[in-house]
């Protein structure tokens, strides 16, 4: 029953993400300087989170909140022209999931462990033997228990968000490492049977 259970969960978070995510897209304004707005404020809080707006949200796009963008797309990828398009909105939703994820998994470790957990999610991506994107990993059934039982929906602090932003920039604590997991918790014994790179707080990091 506990199984099924989960399972409709899990159907339920991807189904309600698929449809709100293109909801989301179809409507969402692209963001220039000169435009003013609650979409600016919101984007300026994430932007705080990241570590690249220094100022209080105003909900005015100017030449701040431009530079503050162009930061981040140079640090995820993204053609860093200051423009807010659907290219760099599209990044600010994986940027989310992983916060995401990173808080549910991770936001009692070490600030390190929390980046290991977002470069395992980046090094999934890069994997064969994983979906090739940050949904797919994220969302493969049973493959995070924040998914499963739900703190994957918990607010993310401001570390979640930078863990995220560090590991995007290069840094890899896990060293490679595609799995990890709590040694006291795991339930799974097949996780113990992974070759063992190294422990981070209580989280230990595997290939």
């Amino acid at each position: 029953m506990k199984t099924i259970k989960v399972l409709l969960f899990s159907l339920a978070t991807i189904f309600f993400l698929t449809f709100s995510d293109s909801a989301a897209s179809a409507h969402a304004p692209d963001l220039h300087v000169g435009v003013s707005g609650s979409e600016v404020t919101e984007l300026q809080v994430k932007l705080q989170k990241l570590g690249y707006f220094h100022v209080a949200p105003t909900g005015y796009y100017g030449s701040i909140t431009k530079n503050a963008v162009i930061q981040f797309q140079r640090d995820f990828g993204v053609s860093a022209t200051g423009f807010t398009g659907p290219l760099t909105r599209e990044k600010m939703k994986q940027v989310d999931m992983m916060a995401r994820t990173v808080h549910g998994e991770a936001r009692g470790e070490l600030f390190e462990g929390k980046v290991a957990v977002a470069a395992v999610i980046m090094n999934r991506v890069q994997s064969r033997a994983f979906p090739n994107s940050t949904y797919g990993v994220i969302f493969q059934r049973n493959a995070f228990t924040a998914v499963n039982d739900g703190q994957y929906w918990l607010t993310p602090n401001a570390s979640a968000y930078l863990a995220v932003r560090e590991a995007a920039k290069g840094w890899d604590p896990s060293a490679g490492a595609t799995y990890y997991y709590n040694p006291v918790t795991a339930t799974n014994q097949w996780i113990f049977t992974r070759p063992t790179i190294k422990k981070i707080g209580k989280h230990v990091f595997a290939r």
